[in-house]
């Protein structure tokens, strides 16, 4: 895929007021091979990320960040002095709504994701955990023998997280039709990986150990999780989501036959389940590292796989083929750049994604400390990007 520019500068009055940063639009031709790919005319009554995912015709790349609600935010870090527990901040529906909305207010991003965690659900299935400062989450009665696997049970969302559903539902109302409303899940692996490992792990011993011991007991804990994601993806989307995306962020520590054995077949159960009843909700996969794995992911069927800054957005493009969409995949540490450098690399990115079926954003969360400035700029030089159809 080969994308030409057409550099022409403007100045937004409604950005300038924001950030003071006169932006640069760019116009972009996608050709693939000799022939110039033309979207379908999308739905103007769907926000912008929803029409890029379904193939519809923008002007523009769509663009959101990971983490963009958290803790790279003054606003969030006073919220934080006040309500200090991770989990407070987190199982509030007033909080969550007011962190949720505090990146929409300043940068108008495309889409609005939900302020939770992946772990959110683990207290419903009889899995008590904690995210402690400084540490991260703690489990605090890892499951290793299939008696513990026993004791967990399937997650029901309307009874245990009813915080989550009306959080969702708040922020439908507030953002309407401007962005999309984003939930998200953690994947059956990644979360069984904390709940064996007993928390962060760095070499996945425990988990690799229970895999390659007892499978049996493993696959036990991971079907209990693909039933209670799937259903919590519903829950989500019956509530506001407008797409979801899910994270398996500890898969790509298996390797590729593992990663069929242990994570794929449950990715799988989880899209199919959610097509039956919510067959148009766009769902988004991602993997930290997944330049090994790329054409496995799209093997699950979600509607997105978001590429991680390792994989060259070119190549991703070309391994996952166009039908699949892409995000990413700016390299967060990129933001701790100029502001020259970072304009840079926006545009190597959406030059490389084309035209058609590709969501702006980083390869991995925003990290601590980045500056919000930066942040602002991102969002500015993005959204002054024009495509040339």
């Amino acid at each position: 895929m080969a994308c030409i520019y057409s550099p022409f500068s403007i100045s937004s009055p409604s950005i300038s007021a924001r950030s003071r940063i006169k932006s640069k639009q760019f116009a972009i031709r996608c050709v693939v091979g000799e022939v110039v790919a033309e979207p379908k005319v999308a739905n103007l009554a769907e926000p912008l990320l929803l029409h890029a995912v379904r193939g519809g015709k923008v002007d523009r790349p769509p663009v959101w960040l990971m983490r963009q609600a958290g803790r790279y935010m003054k606003s969030y870090q006073m919220i934080c002095e006040k309500y200090p527990s991770f989990r407070e901040r987190s199982e509030n529906v007033d909080l969550v709504v007011e962190i949720s909305l505090q990146p929409w207010k300043v940068f108008k991003p495309d889409g609005v994701i939900l302020f939770s965690d992946i772990l959110t659900p683990l207290p419903g299935m009889n899995i008590p955990f904690d995210i402690v400062k400084g540490k991260g989450p703690v489990i605090y009665s890892p499951l290793r023998t299939s008696g513990d696997v026993d004791q967990v049970r399937e997650f029901v969302p309307e009874e245990f997280v009813p915080y989550v559903g009306e959080a969702l539902s708040i922020l439908r109302d507030e953002v309407k039709d401007e962005a999309a409303v984003l939930g998200f899940v953690g994947a059956p692996f990644t979360l069984a990986s904390y709940v064996v490992e007993g928390g962060s792990s760095k070499n996945f011993t425990k988990i690799k150990q229970l895999a390659f011991s007892q499978p049996e007991v493993l696959h036990a804990l991971l079907q209990k999780f693909a039933n209670s994601m799937a259903k919590y993806i519903k829950y989500q989307a019956n509530n506001g989501a407008q797409a979801v995306q899910i994270f398996d962020s500890w898969a790509t520590e298996l390797s590729p036959v593992d990663f069929e054995e242990f994570s794929l077949p449950y990715l799988k159960q989880i899209v199919e389940s959610v097509r039956k009843t919510h067959p148009d909700l766009p769902l988004i996969l991602y993997a930290s590292g997944s330049g090994g794995l790329l054409e496995r992911l799209a093997m699950t069927g979600v509607d997105v796989v978001s590429l991680d800054w390792t994989v060259d957005m070119a190549e991703g493009r070309k391994r996952l083929g166009l039908d699949v969409a892409v995000q990413g995949n700016v390299d967060p540490g990129v933001l701790f750049g100029s502001k020259e450098f970072i304009t840079k690399r926006i545009h190597d990115t959406v030059a490389k994604a084309g035209n058609s079926k590709h969501i702006l954003n980083l390869g991995h969360g925003i990290k601590v400390g980045t500056p919000e400035e930066n942040v602002a700029h991102f969002f500015e030089v993005a959204q002054g990007i024009r495509y040339q159809m």
